[in-house]
């Protein structure tokens, strides 16, 4: 596997396939001549910044290439809506092949651009319907999916004999004053998660008025998750709120990167509380490679790729056939009845209702 990696990172292969069938694209040089062009040496993958530089899941990218002969080079484009203007800006011309980790809250601009390319990938059987109707023609092809909640310090509430919050509606109790700390929505793709899950909980007319009361109630804003998570949260820091908006995945993340070891989660979610987030991949609009391209967005559909998601970002794999480690099923949360909002309602709403969130908590 070293040396699988090397290849895939570090060089590229030279292509290689037989003389009857090379897998490379037909293409016209415009004279109505028709060639078949070389199968690429490597082919680029856009991602976002949470996406780990080395480690499990990208030694799993290096079986695609022993598969294909065909390095996967990996470029991150900095957060999920960094990532997205940059393709939507792109779209047709992009610079990549393949991208990764475009989200529900993000989806229906990348497909009003026509970023990617309809593909219906292999491997989409294994995948639940709940998340392939999202994007029924092949537009986007889901990959992995989890939950954006309110995590808790379980040994503070405790400590202070006070029950944890158990819904939404709790938190803007007097008893929880001044005990939650939230993300900036218009800079943070969990902080809008969380925005959405008032929204759907209280409606057009009543998610103002719910934070207006959590306002009023000493919520306290920060820019991203991990200043909210590592620097304010008591859970997993010195900091003073036992409450912050993370994932239904941060318990068992707590676990295995505990120092010293732990045998369980000492943090956990209210179930009530949680967005469900969607992570898509697709074929960039535009790629010179466009069938080894879909070969890739193939494998990430693959018990190699997705077996690799649980414990490096955290998230429930798409393909329904793939066994979860234990550490990952016996802490984190799968919520029975998330959040939800159609991604079209999400496009057409999400820039006024940053706007009027805003004004409501901020000024």
């Amino acid at each position: 596997m070293a040396t699988l990696l090397a290849v895939a990172v570090v060089g590229p292969l030279i292509a290689c396939g037989d003389d009857g069938d090379d897998g490379g694209d037909i293409t016209d040089s415009g004279t109505g001549d028709v060639s078949v062009a070389a199968t690429p040496s490597s082919l680029t993958m856009v991602v976002y910044d949470s996406f780990p530089e080395s480690g499990s899941l990208t030694d799993a990218l290096a079986w695609f290439t022993a598969d294909t002969g065909i390095a996967v080079d990996v470029v991150v484009a900095g957060d999920t809506g960094t990532m997205v203007s940059k393709a939507v800006l792109t779209a047709g011309n992009p610079e990549g092949d393949v991208m990764f980790g475009v989200d529900n809250t993000f989806l229906s601009r990348i497909l009003e651009a026509e970023v990617f390319e309809d593909y219906a990938a292999a491997g989409l059987e294994t995948v639940p319907d709940a998340l392939t109707t999202l994007v029924p023609d092949g537009e986007a092809t889901p990959v992995d999916f989890g939950d954006v909640c309110v995590n808790y310090d379980v040994t503070w509430f405790e400590d202070h004999d006070l029950e944890p919050p158990g819904d939404l509606e709790a938190l803007a109790d007097p008893a929880y004053a001044g005990l939650l700390v939230v993300e900036n929505p218009a800079s943070s793709s969990p902080g809008l998660a969380f925005v959405l899950a008032s929204i759907a909980s209280f409606g057009e007319d009543g998610w103002r008025d719910y934070w207006t009361r959590l306002r009023d109630n000493g919520v306290e804003v920060v820019d991203g998750w991990t200043e909210a998570y590592y620097e304010q949260f008591s859970g997993a820091s010195d900091g003073e709120k036992p409450l912050v908006v993370s994932y239904g995945t941060s318990p068992p993340a707590e676990v295995v990167f505990a120092d010293p070891p732990i045998d369980e989660a000492t943090t956990a979610v209210i179930d009530t509380t949680c967005f469900r987030q969607v992570e898509f991949a697709g074929v960039l609009r535009g790629t010179d490679h466009p069938t080894e391209a879909r070969q890739l967005v193939d494998f990430l559909l693959t018990p190699t790729f997705q077996a690799e998601l649980p414990l490096n970002l955290f998230v429930y794999p798409a393909n329904g056939d793939v066994a979860l480690p234990e550490v990952f099923t016996a802490n984190a949360s799968l919520p029975a009845d998330p959040a939800t909002l159609d991604p079209a309602t999400i496009a057409a709403g999400r820039e006024g209702w940053i706007e009027q969130w805003t004004d409501t908590v901020l000024r």
